[in-house]
């Protein structure tokens, strides 16, 4: 049995074991925590920065498209029992392959930037170079992977550090008193709506986009959560999944909000810390290291898994030896990080990159949902394909016009 498997006979349909609910809050907050990183928090002070509250119109439009592809993708890969990559090279041969290459580069580069914010929390908080502070949370991270229940292990962390980002930057919120009202108003009539599709294209980059679309679905399959009597279970983590991410978005968003309107401009090196430390002072600044790191270790953990286990159908090695291709993921991004370094623009640039691959793997897995020799007699509803059908050309539409704005800030 995989070290990150739970025992089968445990989890059973119908009501919910013990189990199945660590298994569905590990999974929710292993996706959500995998997009909470520091790119989540860099791109979420940056855009609202520039667009004030028109930028609520771009997160609302970013969880409606996440709903909509990770309600698919989980369902079916459960139901098929089967990962991503696999069902993708069922649905045409060589395509898994190709989709897990690009997301396994994403995943590392994604993660040089995860052990640099990790890094640059340890470095708030204790002092630390970042290069140090990312050597001590890449050994942190390397530890849950050498662990006998790394599975269970890896929910309780991710789980853990979730609720307390979540109640900091609730925090922060309250104490920057943010115009709601205004936010709520331009979640619908922003100032420009064209100019909503690159903050839009990279917050679904950020937290569908790669390898975080499949991070929880991954999850399931590997916690002995398979078949289509579970394919319920999986569309219940999987919104709450979304949900989770979007509420940490929202949260956050209204915190920098409440500054940005204030009237304070924020540092262009590290602009959420400037949200904190303007809201609560030197503590702030101090609540934004355990933050920065909480984000950043979860994601380093939630990247280097799923990461991996999309090279789990390479060769028999990878599956035989999964926790230490993890450990080798983690240690190769570390080394990166420390001898070349990773710019806080990589950050916004990756997400929206990201958010082009997700029309390629949520086509694959919509035309899977109707092929019998991957799902069987499993009947995927109809809803939920134009869901996804939808998801797929409003990613493809904005993505093609976000290329010029990636130009503009890679260049700008």
């Amino acid at each position: 049995m995989s070290k990150h498997a739970y025992d089968e006979s445990e989890l059973k349909p119908g009501k919910m074991t013990k189990k199945q609910k660590q298994v569905l809050w590990g999974a929710i907050f292993l996706m959500a925590t995998s997009s909470i990183g520091p790119g989540f928090l860099t791109q979420t002070s940056f855009f609202t920065d520039k667009f004030a509250a028109s930028f609520a119109f771009a997160i609302l439009v970013s969880i409606i498209i996440d709903i909509g592809a990770q309600l698919n993708i989980w369902r079916v890969l459960v139901v098929s029992k089967k990962r991503g990559q696999d069902v993708a090279n069922m649905v045409l041969p060589g395509l898994g392959t190709f989709i897990a290459i690009l997301i396994v580069l994403g995943g590392l580069a994604f993660n040089i930037g995860n052990v640099g914010g990790a890094g640059l929390g340890m470095n708030v908080l204790f002092g630390f170079s970042p290069e140090v502070g990312a050597i001590i949370s890449a050994v942190l991270a390397i530890i849950v992977f050498s662990l006998k229940n790394s599975g269970k292990v890896m929910d309780f962390v991710a789980l853990t550090l979730g609720i307390i980002m979540l109640v900091m930057v609730a925090v922060v919120m309250v104490t920057s008193s943010p115009p709601v009202m205004e936010a709520a108003k331009n979640s619908l009539f922003p100032g420009d709506y064209g100019a909503m599709l690159l903050p839009a294209i990279t917050l679904i980059g950020g937290t569908v986009g790669g390898y975080i679309t499949f991070a929880g679905g991954h999850r399931l399959l590997d916690a002995g959560i398979k078949g289509k009597e579970n394919a319920s279970f999986a569309g219940k983590a999987a919104n709450l999944g979304v949900l989770t991410t979007g509420v940490m978005r929202v949260v956050l968003f209204l915190a920098i909000l409440g500054v940005v309107a204030a009237g304070y401009g924020l540092s262009d090196d590290h602009p959420t810390a400037s949200v904190f430390q303007y809201s609560l002072g030197g503590v702030g600044y101090k609540i934004f290291g355990v933050v920065l790191f909480s984000a950043a270790i979860t994601s380093v953990i939630g990247a280097a898994y799923t990461s991996v286990s999309f090279m789990r159908s390479f060769h028999p090695v990878v599956e035989k030896y999964n926790n230490i291709f993890i450990i080798g993921f983690i240690v190769f991004s570390t080394l990166i990080f420390v001898l070349v370094g990773e710019p806080v623009k990589i950050l916004v640039l990756v997400g929206s990159l990201n958010g082009l691959i997700l029309p390629l793997t949520l086509g694959a897995i919509l035309i899977a949902s109707r092929k019998k020799k991957i799902v069987g007699d499993y009947h995927h509803p109809t809803w939920m394909i134009v869901f996804g059908v939808v998801a797929v050309l409003i990613t493809v539409i904005a993505g093609y016009f976000s290329l010029q704005g990636i130009t503009e800030i890679w260049t700008g």
